[in-house]
């Protein structure tokens, strides 16, 4: 077995364990596989992994078109999980399945700009900031409800719920509390919008407690990453 298979195998045993013991069903594993070769993603299919996390537009869309020449009856789910700048919108939609950091309107009017010709709608997850640094991207809590109900609006979108990232200075169960909490309001709003999309490497176990249907790990099982 490689170095990945049982790192895979690792993280997906500690994710069982504990679903199975708080009674709920397993999440989608998000594989982020950033600044890493395409060879990692064609060895993680091999692994019986569909779902990749990608912050950097260019490079993704790199790999996705890489990885469909190499692998043509391989699909692959593609989510940004990083900031999406409005000029990249265009480059995304060529093979992003699912953007997990919708925070801000002009990204919204570019989406559905862009979106407007789409069979089916694209999946997204509105990012919250719940920390003070305007840096880390997110929408603000207070502004979260009137933005998600434009994006509730917005046919060819697809609203799956909420994404955050755990503060650094601070245990991320209190965030994750928070978001949990944010995602009861949103749902009583847009019933639909049910999906939580948080945990990473050091506090994915913690992120299950509180909802996560979406934890989206990196080195846990990529190991380090090649800068």
């Amino acid at each position: 077995m490689t170095e990945l298979a049982q790192r895979l195998s690792q993280v997906r045993g500690e994710i069982a364990s504990e679903c199975q013991r708080l009674g709920r069903q397993e999440p989608t594993l998000i594989v982020v596989t950033k600044n890493h070769p395409v060879q990692l993603a064609s060895d993680l299919l091999d692994l019986g992994e569909t779902d990749f996390g990608e912050n950097r537009v260019q490079e993704a869309l790199s790999k996705s078109q890489e990885l469909e020449l190499a692998r043509p009856a391989n699909p692959v789910n593609w989510h940004i999980i990083g900031q999406l700048q409005t000029n990249k919108v265009r480059q995304a939609l060529q093979f992003a399945t699912s953007i997990h950091s919708l925070d801000r309107r002009p990204l919204l009017e570019e989406l559905h700009k862009r979106t407007l010709d789409r069979a089916m709608p694209l999946e997204v997850f509105i990012q919250v900031n719940l920390t003070d640094d305007d840096a880390r991207g997110g929408i603000r809590i207070n502004d979260l409800l009137p933005f998600a109900n434009l994006v509730n609006e917005t046919a060819s979108l697809n609203l799956r719920g909420l994404m955050a990232v755990a503060s650094l200075d601070r245990a991320p169960e209190r965030d994750f509390e928070v978001v949990a909490g944010l995602s009861e309001l949103l749902r009583k709003e847009i019933p639909s919008a049910d999906q939580l999309s948080i945990g990473m490497s050091g506090d994915f176990l913690a992120a299950l407690a509180y909802g996560a249907t979406h934890l989206r790990i990196g080195t846990a099982i990529t190991g380090n990453r090649v800068y």
